[in-house]
């Protein structure tokens, strides 16, 4: 097929090139209900408005019929965000699901049904207790039901990757003939090799009738580390929309990540001759974003958004680069989002070149209370700090932007000696009620976190506590991280504060918050033949 040809007119983006590879963002979604990484409302709609400004074409914005939490994320994310295609995921057995995906979208300018069921063998056996010709019969009932609520409709084969090649291809036709218009293979536990990625698709493009009528989609799991590569080989094998997340979160090992793809696309053309609409520039600030709304850092060394993605510590290296960047850089740091400088900033900076500064770093939508009050932790910061970084800005400014928190921070102080038990006096917000409470324990954190329990009574368990550095130095903020565990559910919060204790003040009640969102969430149930 030559890239001037088109493959389909498709119902919510026209004709389309061959060359033109659709990016699905399956963050709010498969990225969000991985452990820990719970997002609520306000923080899902910035993520939305975020992926739509970088041209994510089809943004799959939550699971509507598991929980009245996740309907009202879809269903506000369909009313507000703009210029993306709004997906809810739905099972292809269950009535309820794509009637309550329908409903949840129904605000939505392009809006898309994604329904699935399992076809490989050991899933319809062990998973759905089903017969191959029971799924093959829900596969229609679902597509066509969708269909009848919306003119973009997909399907998906779960654990498509290990479907029996024949019965998948008899799937793969009854959903387009039932109305499916986008066909996703995903790779559901990531056992796949690039190979046999390849092989997959470019067997369904040449066998499957009405094939050429439809986008094929990959989606490709991390638990093998192929999650990019198995992706790259799909869109050799004929797929034309990839699913993937911001930072590859996900679950378990996580999902092929849309920074590498895109920008493997974009470096590597000569390899892969095709095109997306992303706006590179923006990954940096996207990944940022979702690190600071998750509590999940970027490792240092991943690709594109890791800080050490561009750093060159060995000294042939430096002195090439100094030469000639091309000779140890295949993409220009600009070109995701990196700046080659960091204006340092001062207790003599004023409003306006702090406000400067926030948009630089990707908070011009800052209202002006949220901004007089991270102004006001900056001044705070800088009496304290001889130079303020963007590093520190970032961290100080996120711990303000959070909207509908339920606990907010209020007030600290303690007292503490080597040898004895120190004491701790905290003050919190609660739905806007102050509420103080005084502890003792071994050491200025654990009386802090006592007097938390006192102050806010739960039954979380803390799994995890980690303080690190935003920056170097003996006047460093500090940067907090707090992982709380109830009834099987984790949450991740984070907090920075140049006093470490309040640090972790600010991380517990961010991951406390968190928590009393997650509480809301329940599994939909069981489809039964």
């Amino acid at each position: 097929m030559s890239a001037s040809s088109t493959i389909i007119n498709h119902p919510s983006f026209g004709r389309l090139p061959a060359d033109r590879v659709i990016i699905f963002d399956t963050t709010l979604r498969d990225g969000e209900q991985s452990p820990g990484f719970s997002m609520n409302l306000a923080e899902k709609l910035r993520m939305a408005e975020a992926l739509a400004a970088l041209g994510v074409d089809v943004i799959e914005a939550g699971f509507p019929v598991a929980s009245k939490g996740d309907f009202e994320s879809v269903n506000q994310i369909a009313q507000h965000t703009k210029g993306s295609v709004i997906c809810a995921l739905a099972r292809s057995g269950g009535a309820k699901d794509i009637a309550a995906a329908g409903e949840a979208l129904a605000p939505a300018e392009r809006k898309r049904i994604h329904n699935f069921i399992s076809t490989s063998p050991l899933h319809m056996k062990y998973k759905l207790r089903m017969e191959p010709e029971t799924v093959l019969d829900l596969i229609t009932t679902g597509n066509t039901a969708a269909r009848n609520l919306t003119n973009d409709v997909e399907w998906s084969a779960e654990d498509g990757s290990r479907t029996e090649p024949d019965f998948l291809c008899r799937c793969v036709e009854a959903a387009i003939k039932a109305g499916a218009t986008t066909i996703n293979i995903p790779d559901t536990v990531g056992y796949a090799t690039p190979e046999d990625m390849e092989r997959i698709f470019s067997m369904l493009v040449e066998r499957v009738p009405g094939a050429d009528q439809v986008i094929f989609s990959a989606h490709n799991h991390n638990d093998l580390g192929l999650g990019v590569a198995n992706t790259l080989a799909s869109v050799r094998g004929g797929a034309r929309q990839i699913e993937c997340t911001i930072n590859g979160i996900g679950e378990r090992a996580g999902n092929a990540a849309l920074e590498e793809i895109v920008m493997a696309i974009r470096t590597r053309h000569d390899q892969y001759p095709f095109t997306t609409g992303i706006h590179s520039e923006s990954l940096l600030k996207v990944s940022r974003m979702l690190a600071t709304i998750t509590s999940f850092d970027v490792q240092p060394n991943k690709a594109i958004v890791g800080r050490n993605a561009f750093a060159h510590e060995s000294g042939i290296h430096q002195d090439g680069v100094l030469k000639n960047a091309a000779t140890y850089e295949i993409m220009t740091p600009e070109s995701v989002g990196w700046s080659r400088s960091s204006l340092i900033m001062g207790k003599h900076s004023g409003r306006a070149a702090f406000r400067d500064k926030l948009k630089a770093l990707g908070y011009g939508d800052l209202d002006d209370a949220k901004l007089n009050d991270a102004f006001a932790r900056f001044k705070d910061l800088a009496d304290k700090k001889k130079a303020v970084y963007d590093e520190d800005i970032v961290a100080l400014v996120d711990d303000e932007v959070r909207d509908n928190e339920h606990i907010r921070f209020g007030a600290l102080s303690l007292t503490s000696c080597s040898g004895k038990p120190s004491n701790v006096t905290l003050s919190l917000q609660v739905d806007g009620k102050t509420i103080e409470a005084e502890a003792t324990g071994n050491g200025p954190v654990d009386a802090a976190f006592n007097a938390l329990r006192i102050a806010f009574p739960h039954e979380a368990r803390l799994a995890l506590f980690s303080v690190g550095a935003v920056t170097e130095g003996t006047d460093a903020q500090a940067r907090t991280t707090v992982r709380l565990e109830e009834n099987g559910k984790l949450v991740d919060g984070q907090g920075a504060d140049a006093d470490t204790v309040v640090s972790a003040v600010r991380a517990y009640v961010h991951a406390l918050n968190k928590l009393l969102v997650k509480r809301d969430r329940a599994e939909p149930e069981e489809l039964t033949a």
